[in-house]
């Protein structure tokens, strides 16, 4: 849709919905002492989309190829991710989260579940649970659509399938 297309109640849902969800996961982070990093950022990236290589995470995390490198050099130090011939390209290597890498994202992921769970608890009634749930469906088929509309996503998407 182009953006001459958007009407202004459109536009203000979309902001404050936008201002919403930024808001909790600040919040969320902070409160479940799990701060983001572009440690775990990636981590998480190839805990979604499988093995990629350095320029394919670097173009889905929208950081420069230098950088995403020092990342992966830190990560791998640390044990957390590996490097891997790629089958698809003699020359290239893929970086592989190794299990002691989704260890610590499951355990930085159990925290925020931990906290979030808390909070519904404290301040979630039961009508609310279920307009919470209808919202969630919402928002996932509104990312849905989102992966669905970009472009060629490359080769990553193709070696894990």
């Amino acid at each position: 849709m182009a953006n001459e297309q958007v009407l202004p109640d459109d536009l203000a849902l979309a902001e404050r919905l936008r201002q919403a969800i930024g808001d909790f996961v600040r919040v969320v982070r902070a409160q479940s002492d799990t701060p983001t990093t572009a440690r775990l950022e990636t981590l998480d990236l190839l805990d979604r989309a499988g093995a990629l290589t350095t320029a394919e995470l670097a173009q889905r995390r929208y950081v420069k190829h230098q950088s995403m490198r020092l990342v992966i050099e830190q990560l791998e130090r640390d044990g957390l991710v590996e490097k891997t011939a790629d089958p698809q390209d003699r020359r290239g290597q893929l970086i592989v989260l190794r299990l002691e890498g989704r260890a610590a994202l499951a355990q930085d992921r159990q925290a925020r579940a931990l906290w979030i769970a808390a909070a519904l608890h404290d301040h979630i009634g039961s009508e609310e649970r279920r307009d919470l749930e209808r919202a969630i469906g919402l928002l996932e088929r509104l990312a849905e659509g989102a992966v669905c509309a970009r472009p060629d996503r490359g080769a990553a998407d193709r070696r894990t399938r």
